[in-house]
């Protein structure tokens, strides 16, 4: 882990609650039904997606930002956590959700258990820092994130800074046939 999220967290006198641009698009393409959000942080998006009656599971290694959601959560239906995700704790229901959210979280290995938790119709909504010119760490290459849905509908691609951004993102909206 590049850096100690549980105090990151427990520091943060303003964090942004404004969800992710790409997670407004994909919660607007689906009648609300039952989501996961991976590495939630915070809650930003399982706030705004349980604000739209989608029954939401929320995940995150850090007790502090899972605290946080839960506080701000009041009666939104809303299930937490807490987990590693690169220790295999959490385990992704096949075919158990009409949406799974990544935003801004990349582990490689998790990608088949995520297209694995979608559900027949259901979507993907996946958003990745970039390389760019230089290799980093906890980015992916042009043209990767497409291709780990390969053989799903894409229905919305992008690899730009997002709006307001200043590091290249790749964005993917994908539904599973």
């Amino acid at each position: 882990m590049p850096r100690n999220w549980d105090e990151h967290f427990a520091q943060a006198a303003e964090l942004d609650f404004t969800p992710s641009p790409l997670l407004v698009e994909a919660g607007e393409m689906l009648p609300a039904g039952r989501a996961l959000d991976l590495a939630c942080g915070a809650g930003r998006n399982a706030l705004y997606l349980a604000a739209l009656g989608w029954r939401v599971v929320a995940v995150d290694s850090s007790p502090n930002a899972l605290r946080i959601l839960r506080e701000r959560a009041g009666g939104l239906a809303i299930e937490t956590h807490l987990a590693d995700l690169e220790t295999g704790s959490f385990a992704i229901e096949p075919a158990g959700y009409d949406l799974v959210c990544d935003i801004l979280y990349l582990q490689r290995d998790l990608f088949p258990r995520i297209r694995e938790g979608v559900r027949p119709g259901g979507v993907a909504a996946v958003e990745v820092l970039l390389a760019g010119s230089r290799p980093r760490p906890f980015a992916m290459e042009p043209g990767e994130l497409r291709a780990e849905f390969e053989g799903w509908k894409i229905l919305y691609y992008s690899e730009s800074p997002p709006p307001g951004g200043t590091h290249a993102t790749a964005r993917l909206i994908a539904r599973r046939a």
